[in-house]
This record gives C-alpha cells, structure tokens and sequence, in this order.
C-alpha cells in the first residue's frame, strides 16, 4: 500500500491514555488541499527520527479509522510504523506557500458550518475559519490533575511493563501535565451570533508552562502573557484565522461540536514575513 503524504498543521495538547499513556490529535493536509485527522499517535513516544513539526510533510501509512465515524478519521496502521519527516514548508514570501494550501476552503459563517457538520452527505469535521472579528481571549480554572482512574491504569501498565525490562528506569514514562485552564476565544462570525470556543493547541499548552515559569509560578501573569500572543499579537497585528475540529462525542449532538484545534497567522498584507 502506498504511504499517505500529509502536511501537519494541527498537534493538540497531549491527553492521558489508558492504552498508550497519552496521545495527540494530529491533523493536516493532504496534496489535494483536504483535510484528514491521523489519531491514535502517542507523539512523544515516537522514534525521535519519526517526531514531525507543524508545517512538515511527512508519508504515513494509514487506514481508515473504524472506531470514528467522522470521513476525515484515519490511524497508523501500526503505532509501531515509521513515520517518514519530509520538507518543512517556511514563511518565504509572505507566508506564501503555507497559504497556497491552507486558504483553498474558507468558512465565514459559524451557523452553515455546523449544519455542514450534522449533514450525513457532509459530515464536515475539519476546517479552516476565518472569524468575523475575535472579541477577546479568556481561561477559566478547571481540574488541576487527570482522572485519578486513569491515571491509576497509566501507572499499573508501567509498573506491568517494567516487570519485562532489565533497565526499569527507562520505562518510565512521565505524561505531561494537565494544564490547569482552559483557554478561549470569542468571536462573531457572518451569521451574527458571538461565540466562545475552547482552543486545544499543544502550541498554546507549551507557551502558558513556559510563561509559568518565567512568572515565577505567578499563574495570571503567565495567563496575560498567553493573551498577549493569542489576542494582542495574533488578532491585531496578524490575518488569523482557526484551524477547527469536532470532538467525536458531539460532533452529533452537540449544538456547537467544533473547538479551536490551531490557528493560522499570516502576517497582513503590509506586513513583511521572514522565513523560521
């Protein structure tokens, strides 16, 4: 079977795993300019030569998720499998290469983009947003720690799998840590309405610990200097628009199933880029 080319653009922030000890959600581009979502990959597990970036393309070998209705769901067909990193596309050029891809299907209207996502002859579960104008970025406490069942499970396979290796250390694998806010956008879109959607970039997750820290534990100090990326940097002086994804267990059900899974920032049109 020929190998999947796909452009990443989307990592979420890892989540915990009964069977893997955690996962990330990964989703990109394929040739074609359509999207696809490649989950279960416990990223950080990976072969360190088989660990991508965003905006790299990579060839995976790929089937059809059965364990998720949604028609842009795929899985390894081994987590085993490597994962073969190709070119990372840069900002030469005003972005110009990275657009060419990411900007074929816009959507401006929350309202017809949801009823895309409820029609069975649609069923639309990744997409590319552009919001009407980003209102403000906001985060609400939440739990501090993961499912202590869960958790529970992680530590009993550890402790099963190193039953097995001589060299018990480096079996273990420490999770990330849960972030202790949930962090949002609201916004208006062509129908009207204002919205408030959860954004779970891993991206987002790595700049608030590294806020943290330099805040010297100060947690809303790290929370403003998120914000000022994500609002003040992104929403003024950048063209941003949301990369979106539904969550499996809404996506039928409930009234607004999608959540920020990355954003898009090119810089405005007056604006020079230079290439990272």
């Amino acid at each position: 079977m020929p190998l999947t080319k796909v452009l990443i653009s989307v990592k979420t922030y890892p989540t915990l795993s009964e069977r893997y000890d955690e996962l990330v959600c990964t989703a990109g581009f394929l040739e074609d300019g359509s999207w696809i979502r490649i989950y279960p990959i416990p990223f950080r597990k990976l072969k360190v030569d088989s660990k991508y970036q965003k905006w790299q393309w990579i060839e995976i070998d790929l089937t059809k998720n059965t364990n998720d209705f949604r028609r842009e769901s795929y899985r390894p067909t081994s987590i085993d499998n490597d994962i073969k990193v190709l070119d990372r596309i840069g900002t030469e050029n005003n972005w110009a290469i990275r657009k060419s891809i990411v900007l074929k299907n816009i959507h401006y209207n929350m309202d017809e983009l949801i009823a895309e996502a409820k029609n069975p002859q649609i069923g639309t579960s990744l997409a590319v947003f552009k919001p009407k104008k980003v209102l403000d970025f906001v985060w609400e406490e939440c739990d501090r720690e993961w499912n202590s069942k869960k958790l529970e499970v992680v530590y009993a396979n550890q402790a099963q799998q190193s039953l097995f290796d001589v060299e018990e250390t480096k079996r273990i694998f420490h999770i990330a840590k849960k972030l202790p806010y949930e962090f949002s956008y609201k916004f208006t879109s062509e129908d009207g309405k204002t919205r408030k959607l959860m954004i779970e970039d891993w991206e987002l997750g790595m700049l608030y610990w590294n806020c943290l820290k330099a805040a010297n534990g100060n947690e809303q100090i790290a929370c403003q200097k998120v914000k000022e990326k994500y609002f003040n940097e992104m929403c003024s002086k950048k063209d941003i628009y949301f990369f979106l994804g539904t969550t499996k267990k809404f996506h039928n059900v409930g009234p607004n199933p999608f959540i920020i899974i990355g954003t898009f920032y090119p810089p405005l049109d007056n604006q020079l880029s230079f290439p990272f």
